[in-house]
């Protein structure tokens, strides 16, 4: 969230491209993706502790170069290390979670604050981005990243005790290969298919090496003796059914805080920290409801919960689609809140279910599946959406009658089309771009909404109610080892 508001900065400080702004980004997210499995399941056999504060001296690294780059390629190479630190801390706190916490009912309040803090970072990212870079150079958008690394680097220890498998299983060389392959390539083909074409060749292609290495994948944890992961996880229903609402949700989200983050600055002429401190509501109500809905998800069950999570969430996202230049803060709020506690209820129950599926010693693997399928989710959302979008704006900027050469430069964006406006002195052109945006905007809307809908549909008829009593561990001694 924080590097999201440092593009347009970037681009004057660095003189980043286009390709350069979105590498910045996507690099990031692609080494996440294609490390994060099998760095779950390697914290599982060498220790979560030491796992965790790996990634957090590799993420702090990152940081540091990343404030300090001296060019966009530089800054790049610099994300990519911050992505593969991230891709060792994130499965690594959930397993820990899971290993401190053995009963449902507390394990399910500390996946509630986990998740909690995700909502705090919608804000916070934009918030404190904007106060940085209004004050200072584009680089402490970064280095705060790394001071904050530093701290819980610290924190984890003296705080954190030492866990893992004890079965300390042999490692699985070929699933951790093939896993990070076949992540890489289909979150590299997601990322590319909007320019490429959603049935051009590469993508397509793309699509298909990723199934067969996933095929291949799943051949070759099903023969070993010791897989990496056990497949044979997902034919239990609500392991399944709750990876794809998380699924779900993350492609609803991302794709929504895409297209929202432009109509801030760009239709409503909000500046960066303006429209941080406008996301407040989002991430309370995300903070709020995933603490209430782990704890209710232990009373009235997963599905009842996680189900009416995804119909808010949808019924938010409809709501959004009818915003346009006009529509007052407070109606904002109110949709934000909505969707935000559609979050909350749907993303940290549904969490606490796949942990509570996963054996303690395998936390880590299990996590990272979590993790997995958020980040594909996530940017098969943003890919999906916002082509979508951009496609129903560039055909109505197309369609307006205008200048064919201003136009050109016009669809490559709203921010294009406003900087060709004032540069031409052509007001026409600019109300026609934000009534496209805003046409985009409703579309968008509207598929994120109808895949949250039928997530809530898939999960009301697979996501069993409780977990089975044989899911729920009781002693907590076998993987622990004192610190």
């Amino acid at each position: 969230m924080i590097v999201n508001v440092s593009l347009p900065t970037l681009t004057r400080e660095l003189s980043a491209s286009t390709d350069d702004l979105l590498w910045i980004v996507d690099v990031f997210n692609l080494v996440f993706a294609a490390f994060v499995l099998a760095a779950g399941s390697l914290s599982d056999r060498f220790g979560r502790k030491g796992a965790l504060m790996t990634g957090l001296v590799t993420y702090l690294a990152g940081s540091l170069g990343s404030a300090w780059s001296g060019s966009a390629g530089a800054l790049i190479g610099w994300r990519a290390l911050a992505g593969l630190g991230a891709a060792v801390i994130f499965p690594t706190t959930l397993s820990i979670i899971s290993n401190l916490f053995r009963d449902r009912a507390q394990r399910a309040r500390a996946i509630g604050l986990w998740g909690a803090t995700s909502g705090v970072a919608v804000a916070a990212g934009p918030i404190v981005g904007g106060a940085l870079l209004k004050s200072y150079w584009w680089g402490s958008a970064f280095l705060v990243c790394a001071v904050i690394a530093a701290i819980a680097l610290a924190l984890t220890a003296f705080t954190v005790p030492t866990s893992r498998d004890p079965s300390a299983p042999r490692l699985d060389i070929g699933g951790l290969v093939l896993s990070t392959a076949t992540l890489g390539l289909v979150v590299y083909t997601i990322i590319n298919a909007p320019d490429r074409g959603w049935v051009g060749v590469a993508t397509l292609g793309g699509f298909a090496g990723s199934a067969v290495l996933g095929a291949a994948f799943v051949v070759l944890e099903r023969r070993v003796a010791q897989p990496m992961l056990d497949v044979s996880l997902f034919t239990n229903l609500r392991f399944t059914a709750a990876s794809g609402a998380v699924t779900i949700t993350s492609f609803a989200l991302f794709g929504f805080i895409f297209l929202i983050a432009q109509y801030f600055q760009f239709v409503l002429h909000y500046g960066v920290l303006e429209a941080g401190l406008r996301q407040i509501p989002v991430a309370l109500a995300v903070a709020i409801s995933s603490i209430l809905g782990t704890r209710l998800a232990v009373r009235i069950g997963t599905k009842t919960v996680v189900t009416a999570g995804l119909l808010l969430m949808a019924l938010g996202y409809l709501w959004v689609s009818r915003v346009d230049e006009h529509t007052a803060y407070i109606t904002i709020a109110l949709q934000m809140l909505v969707v935000g506690a559609g979050i909350g209820l749907t993303s940290a129950p549904a969490t606490e279910a796949i942990m509570g599926v996963v054996p303690p010693a395998r936390a880590g693997v299990g996590s990272a599946v979590n993790d997995a399928t958020r980040e594909l989710g996530g940017t098969l959302g943003v890919a999906v959406v916002g082509s979508v979008a951009l496609s129903v704006y560039r055909d109505r900027l197309a369609g307006g009658g205008l200048d064919a050469g201003l136009v050109s430069r016009a669809q490559q964006s709203l921010g294009a089309a406003a900087a060709t406006a004032r540069a031409a002195a052509q007001p026409a052109l600019l109300r026609l771009a934000e009534d496209g945006f805003l046409s985009g905007l409703a579309i968008g809307c509207y598929v994120a909404g109808g895949v949250t809908l039928v997530g809530a549909v898939l999960t009301l008829l697979w996501l069993p109610v409780h977990p089975a009593p044989s899911a729920e561990p009781q002693d907590a001694s076998p993987t622990m080892v004192p610190a």
